[in-house]
Order: structure tokens, then sequence, then C-alpha cells
């Protein structure tokens, strides 16, 4: 039930130094390391001989030896030192994955390492630009599954009970959604006009009274969310004017790697059109940010548990923008997995239909 062909986040780049770190990403245990001249190695976690993971080994220059008989694995996954043999069998071999450092993330490509392009990577409006202030989120487990996750992040109508001392107030409520499809997102938005600033946005909007919102939930398949956050005083929220003075813009950026069917990592940050270089603003706004974000995680979790026991078909008009994501996501994991049947060599993995989460 996963697009392979796709990068993840698979860990937080100041935690990757040289030693031995495990992960586990769509159901894939993979160790990282960072070689001598910087950059990230990515090979699956187990000796081929016995499948101790390679993580409880040593890091050797840029090697890595097993814990268990001493193999000894290069980044590419070959195996350049086997005791004992003159040559090492041919079958001594370990996945190699693509992956790349940027935005302070590692990035895994978990499918064909030669379709892995950077180029395809999510883009960071405002990345670097001195205006542009911006606060580093955590690494967060949630034990749901990761559609769950993409279902909440195409929902702006549950700050409105989830958040309601955050990001939801009593007066955005009932106000009509607008769902786009694109060829690589799905975008559900909503202006709503004329309303209270929400409690989290209140201490950092330029303007005194009542205001014009603007929500804009995408979430990129498989599972990348950029939420914006348009404020401006009420009467003055516009498609064709979007920067007034005093409008408040944050674009918040939302990355999901599934552990599991039932786990997920969270990573995430957040970049704002003021106050650059305070220091004091970039730590309320993570720990504000961090604070709602375990509001979902409560919720999201009992909802994995509830569904577990008792499976609902009960969808509401809401619900149409994660619906529209989640059937395109299965035609493209459909149409990656008839490609991999077709291989000779390959084996398809069966698939558990998206929908069968509902």
């Amino acid at each position: 039930m996963f697009l392979k062909n796709a990068w993840y986040v698979a860990a937080l780049a100041e935690d990757i130094g040289r030693d031995l770190h495990a992960v586990k990403m769509l159901n894939e245990d993979i160790v990282l390391y960072r070689k001598s001249d910087g950059q990230i190695a990515a090979l699956e976690d187990a000796c081929p001989h016995r499948k101790l993971p390679l993580s409880m080994g040593r890091l050797k220059g840029d090697t890595v030896e097993c814990g268990y008989h001493g193999l000894v694995f290069d980044c590419s996954g070959a195996c350049v030192h086997s005791p004992g043999m003159a040559r090492p069998s041919a079958a001594a071999v370990v996945r190699s994955y693509a992956c790349v450092e940027r935005y302070g993330f590692v990035w895994v490509w978990m499918g064909d390492a030669a379709l892995a392009d950077p180029a395809n990577m999510v883009t960071v409006d405002h990345w670097g630009d001195p205006q542009w202030g911006m606060n580093r989120g955590d690494a967060m487990t949630v034990h749901c599954n990761y559609l769950y996750l993409t279902d909440n992040l195409l929902d702006p109508t549950h700050v409105s009970w989830v958040h309601q001392s955050s990001f939801g107030n009593a007066d955005i409520v009932g106000v009509p959604l607008q769902i786009d499809m694109g060829d690589h997102s799905v975008t559900v938005s909503r202006w709503m006009r004329n309303v209270e600033v929400a409690p989290f946005y209140a201490k950092f909007v330029r303007f005194e009274g009542r205001c014009d919102r603007k929500q804009q939930y995408e979430v990129r398949f498989p599972s990348q969310a950029t939420i914006r956050a348009i404020f401006k005083p009420a009467g003055q929220g516009a498609e064709t004017a979007p920067f007034h003075e005093d409008v408040f813009l944050m674009d918040s950026y939302n990355f999901l790697t599934p552990v599991d069917d039932s786990t997920t990592r969270y990573f995430w940050f957040q970049m704002r059109n003021f106050s650059p270089d305070d220091e004091q603003v970039s730590s309320q706004f993570s720990a504000d940010v961090r604070d709602a974000f375990a509001e979902d995680r409560a919720v999201l979790e009992a909802v994995q548990a509830g569904m577990a026991r008792s499976p609902s078909k009960l969808n509401l008009p809401l619900d149409a923008g994660p619906l529209r994501f989640r059937r395109k996501l299965q035609q493209l994991i459909d149409a990656e997995q008839t490609h991999q049947a077709a291989v000779p060599g390959s084996q398809a993995t069966p698939v558990k239909g998206a929908e069968a989460l509902l």
C-alpha cells in the first residue's frame, strides 16, 4: 500500500553522523551513515549471511563491517571483504538506496534507484530568503497509518474541533471548501471573511480586529503536505492582492514517512514572512505547533484504534478532498505494482487498497 518510487524523509540531517543509524521506512530496514566526505549512504540493514542488522556492526572508513562474521560492505552494497575467503560470494550483496540531504533532512528514494531524480523533490518557497523566518520542527512518531494523516492534512474543517485553542475558532465553521486536483497533488482551500483571528495566530498578526483568512492545504503524492495560512485585515482578502503590508503568511511543510501499516514518522518546519532573525518568535512557533500536532496525534491514534476494531464506511462532504487523494494515490500504486510485475525477475507485493482503511 506504499508508493515506492518517491522521496521520503528518513531522518533529520543533524542526526546522521559517523556512526550507524537504523531507520525503518515502508516496512524496510535501512542503515544510514555519513561518509568521510560528508555525503550520506543508505544500505539495507541486514547482512545477507544471517540477516544480522548491519547497524549492529561497525563503521570502518566508508564501509560497514557486519558484527557477526565480519563481512564488509561498501556504500554501493557490494561485499568488499569476507574473512577467510579469497573472494566474497556473488550472493554477498545488500541493497543500496539513493539519498539526498536537503532542507535539513535526509531523503531516501525507496523505489528503483535509476528513477531517483532530486529535481522532482518538493520545492520550499523562500528557503534561504533573508526576509523570511523559519522554525525547525521535530520528528514525531504517530501510531496510525499515514493515510489517516493525509486525510487530516486535506481537511481544513477539523481545526474548529481539534484545535479550538490554537488554529481554530467558532466563526469559521461551515465555510465551503474548494477542491483542486493536480497531476501531483490535491489541494483543499477556503477563504473565510470577517472572522476572528484564531488564538495561535493572534500573537503574531500585525493588525488589529477581525480578518479575512485563507486556509490552503495541499498534499503531494504520496505524503508531503504544504499548508499555507494567509491573514489580512477584514475586507482585504483577495487572491489578486495577497501582499497587503500587514499580511501574515505562514507556510507549514509537513513530511510523512510510513514506518509500517500502523506507524508514521512526521517531520515538519514552518516558514513565515516576518521576524526572520527573532529566535524568541521561532521558539514560540515551534512550541505552539508541537502542542497543536500533539492534539492531532491523540485524535488520529484513537481513529486508528477505532477503525481497526470496527471500520466505518460513513463519509461526509468534508471528506471529498481526502477521498480524491486516496483514489489517485491508489491508481499510482496499482500502476507501479503492475509495472513491477511485468519486469522479469521482479515480484510485485500485494497491495492493500487505500480505501480499505475507511
